[in-house]
C-alpha cells in the first residue's frame, strides 16, 4: 500500500473463526478481508485475488476448482542418540525411529478443531543429524476443499505448527532448503475440477480430457508459477535433480520426477478391503471422486493465497488454449527423467527457472494472462517482479552450490520464510 493511502477497513470473515487453542482465556481467532475507504475490496489483497481467480475460473468454464495442500516441515530437537532413522529414508517411519509423531498428532487435532479438513499425517523422507541436533521431516496432508478454503486452512495450520513448536521448546521450519544434500520442504498442491459435486478428473476409468486440459494449463504457466510458489533464493537450491523436487516441465502417472504427478487413483469400482478381510462385504465401491493431480514445484516460501490464485489461473488458461490435449500429449513422460539413460528425453523438455530473477522474468512475460478478467492487478504483479529481481540471484546457484558454508549462510537467512 502507498503510504499516502494506507488506511484500510479490516473486515472479519466469520466462517474462518476458531477458538485459539493456545490462549489461557477464551479467545476467538479470525481471518479478515481488506476494504478501502470507499467500502470496496482492496484489489491487491492476496485473499481477494484468490477469490477473483476462482470466480473467473467458474465464469469461463462452468466448473468449480478445489485444492488441497501437503504441508511439509522439519522439526529440530536435541539428539539423544537413540533409535536413529536411516538418513533420507524416513518416509512413513514409525516410532521410536520417528521422534515427533505425538507432536504431529497434536498439531492435526488442533488444525481440525480450527476448521481444517485433514487426510492424514506421516513422517517424511528427510532425516539427519548435525551438531548434536536431529532434523526430522514430517508432513500433514489435507482433503480437497474449495480453493479459497484450502488457502485459509494452510495459513492457519502453519501458525498452529509454529506456535505448538514454541510451546514444546523446539523449532520447526518450512524452509525449502535445510542443508546441503538433503531433501527440503515442498508445498505440493493437489487439485481437481468439480461440477455439481462430481469430480471431472476421471471419465470411464481413465484420466479425463478435463484433467489433461488443466495439466496443459499448468505446463504452459509453470515457469511463471514459481514466482508465487518459490519466493526466495533457497527455493532454487531445492529445484535440482534427486532432491525430491522437479526441474523439468512435464507430467506423468505416479512419477515423482515430474512437475505434475497423477497420483494412484480410484479409477474404477473395486473392493480390495474384502480381498484382505474376507468377512467384509463383497460390494464394489466407486471412489473415483478422490482423483486429483499434484503440482510439485512450490515450497514453504510461497505466499499461499497468491500461489493458489496462480494455479487457478493456470487451470483456467488450459481451457483457453487452442490445443490443450496436444500440449498434454507433448509433455507426458513415463520414465524417471533424472536417470542418466534418459538424458536425451530430458533435453527435449523445458526447465523450471533456476532463480528468483528468472522467475520474475517469466512472470513479466506471462503477466497479461494473470491480469485477464481483473484477477491480478498490474501494480501488484510489478511489485512482485521487482521484489524477486532484487535478490540478484541469477547466477547464485552456480556460484555457491559447491561452497557449503555460503549455502548454509543463505539457509540461515531464510530459515523461517513463508
Amino acid at each position: 500500500m502507498e503510504a499516502g493511502s494506507s488506511d484500510l477497513y479490516i473486515i472479519p470473515r466469520y466462517k474462518t473463526a476458531f477458538l485459539d487453542p493456545f490462549s489461557e482465556i477464551p479467545t476467538l481467532n479470525i481471518l479478515c478481508a481488506y476494504y478501502n475507504r470507499d467500502g470496496m475490496p482492496v484489489e491487491s489483497a492476496p485473499e481477494h485475488i484468490l477469490k477473483k481467480a476462482h470466480q473467473a475460473f467458474k465464469d469461463k468454464t462452468g466448473y468449480s476448482f478445489e485444492a488441497m495442500g501437503e504441508l511439509e516441515y522439519y522439526i529440530i530437537s536435541k539428539d539423544d542418540g537413540l533409535f536413529k532413522a536411516e538418513d533420507q529414508k524416513a518416509y512413513h517411519e514409525s516410532s521410536p525411529f520417528s521422534k515427533w509423531g505425538a507432536f504431529r498428532t497434536e498439531a492435526m487435532k488442533l488444525i481440525a478443531e480450527s476448521g481444517g479438513t485433514i487426510k492424514y499425517g506421516h513422517s517424511e523422507v528427510g532425516n539427519f543429524s548435525r551438531d548434536g541436533m536431529v532434523y526430522e521431516q514430517n508432513e500433514i496432508e489435507f482433503l480437497p476443499a474449495n480453493v479459497e478454503d484450502a488457502a485459509d486452512q494452510l495459513v492457519i495450520a502453519k501458525w498452529i505448527i509454529r506456535t505448538l513448536a514454541a510451546r514444546n521448546g523446539v523449532t520447526v521450519t518450512f524452509s525449502p532448503k535445510i542443508t546441503v544434500g538433503k531433501a527440503g520442504n515442498g508445498l505440493h498442491i493437489h487439485s481437481r475440477v468439480m461440477k455439481e459435486n462430481k469430480n471431472l478428473m476421471i471419465k470411464d476409468g481413465v484420466l479425463s480430457d478435463v484433467a489433461k486440459t488443466v495439466i496443459a494449463g499448468y505446463m504452459e504457466m509453470a515457469q511463471s508459477l514459481t514466482a508465487f510458489g518459490n519466493m526466495n533464493p533457497t527455493s532454487y537450491f531445492r529445484l535440482v535433480p534427486n532432491q525430491e523436487a522437479p526441474t523439468n516441465i512435464c507430467w506423468g502417472d505416479r512419477n515423482r520426477s515430474v512437475l505434475v504427478r497423477v497420483p494412484l487413483g480410484w479409477t474404477r469400482p473395486m473392493n480390495m478391503i474384502h480381498k484382505v478381510n474376507p468377512l467384509e462385504s463383497e460390494d464394489k465401491k466407486d471412489f473415483s471422486n478422490k482423483q486429483t493431480i499434484e503440482i510439485r514445484n512450490a515450497d514453504g516460501s510461497a505466499d499461499v493465497y497468491l500461489l493458489l490464485a496462480g494455479i487457478t489461473v493456470a487451470a483456467r488458461h488450459g481451457f483457453e488454449l487452442k490445443n490443450p490435449l496436444q500440449v498434454a500429449k507433448n509433455t507426458y513422460v513415463d520414465i524417471d527423467i533424472f536417470k542418466a539413460e534418459n538424458k536425451a528425453a530430458q533435453k527435449k523438455l523445458e526447465h523450471l527457472p533456476a532463480s528468483c530473477v528468472a522467475s520474475a522474468k517469466m512472470l513479466e512475460k506471462q503477466k497479461e494472462i494473470y491480469m485477464q478478467y481483473n484477477v491480478f492487478p498490474k501494480g501488484m504483479l510489478n511489485y512482485l517482479i521487482d521484489y524477486l529481481k532484487a535478490f540478484r540471484d541469477e547466477r547464485l546457484r552456480d556460484e555457491i552450490s559447491s561452497d557449503d558454508g555460503k549455502v548454509m549462510a543463505l539457509v540461515t537467512q531464510y530459515f523461517h520464510c513463508g
